[in-house]
């Protein structure tokens, strides 16, 4: 449990808090650290978009196994993926905090470069995190990078082959609408992840993780309520919706608190949709593909939902 909520805590707080401790580091007799840090800074300010800095050291930490096991978390391959063709996975659904793509694809604490050897994950999360010290450096050190074009331009063109950049598609949209027992994804009007693989021939990896949404609680603003238009305001101008959520406090389950309740998370990898390399793809080039991913992505929930404890007659809402 400890485990879980340090991860949350540090999702959450620890780029606003080291941001405030370096500028109160000014005001100190250490502001050498601070100047020496923010030059350094400076030098480093485009790391992040050429991939990073990945530390296997940390992404071994064994306070990911515990992070697995608490819930518990797996990773379910489906189909091989060559290491001659590089990938972008649609990860679905995104949940409140995509607790199943960080633990999966961020750490080695499910065995991924053991389940796809000379594959290399790289989590794309939003760019404004790496403007955060200290925060950015504890997000590379997964694998992680910003979601932006210029950052999977360079991995999927100029990173050789075997990467595979993990997008939460549905993003903040999709978090607004997450709810225990609910499967959707927000998905029919984006498109622009099929644009960059067509253009740059990679290849399309539909994965669902089911139980995501199962691990906190929200208040669901109805449309057109005051809530959902501060979080729709939120989403537009800053790139994340705030939610009013909650899940069990650290020492009773039957109180609120940051710990997500322990339900399994079990992430499946699809078969792989082979995409040619168009440099100037057409809307009906992107059009054809994203129908190809939308059904690959039903047909996937489909044939393992009874496996993970959903009824036959559950359906897949696509938004």
């Amino acid at each position: 449990m400890i485990s879980v909520l340090q991860w949350v805590l540090s999702f959450l707080v620890l780029g606003v808090a080291c941001s405030a401790i370096l500028m109160y580091t000014f005001c100190t007799d250490c502001w050498l650290i601070a100047v020496l840090y923010f030059t350094w800074l400076a030098f480093d300010w485009n790391t992040p978009q050429k991939g990073g800095r990945r530390s296997q050291w940390v992404r071994n930490w064994a306070v990911w196994r515990y992070f697995r096991d608490y819930f518990p978390i797996q990773l379910v391959k489906t189909h091989n993926l060559v290491t001659t063709r590089n990938y972008i996975f649609g990860y679905h659904p995104h949940g409140i905090m995509g607790l199943g793509a960080f633990c999966n694809f961020s750490t080695e604490a499910t065995e991924v470069s053991k389940k796809f050897p000379g594959i290399r994950p790289y989590l794309a999360t939003l760019a404004g995190n790496f403007r955060m010290p200290v925060l950015r450096e504890y997000l590379m050190s997964g694998g992680i990078c910003p979601v932006n074009r210029d950052t999977i331009d360079y991995l999927l063109s100029k990173n050789g082959s075997g990467n595979a950049i993990i997008i939460v598609v549905g993003g903040a949209a999709e978090s607004l609408s997450s709810m225990p027992g609910k499967n959707a994804v927000t998905l029919r009007n984006r498109k622009g992840f099929v644009k960059l693989a067509l253009r740059h021939g990679a290849d399309l990896v539909p994965t669902y993780s089911f139980g995501e949404n199962e691990v906190y609680k929200q208040v669901i603003f109805e449309e057109g309520s005051w809530g959902r238009w501060v979080q729709k305001k939120f989403q537009k101008y800053i790139g994340f919706a705030p939610c009013i959520f909650h899940g069990r406090g650290l020492f009773s389950s039957d109180t609120w608190g940051l710990v997500p309740y322990s339900k399994p998370i079990t992430t499946v990898v699809g078969e792989p949709i082979t995409i040619p390399k168009l440099e100037h793809p057409t809307q009906q080039d992107i059009d054809l593909y994203h129908a190809m991913y939308m059904e690959a992505l039903v047909k996937l929930f489909d044939k393992h939902k009874t496996k993970f404890g959903l009824p036959e007659t559950e359906v897949l809402e696509v938004n």
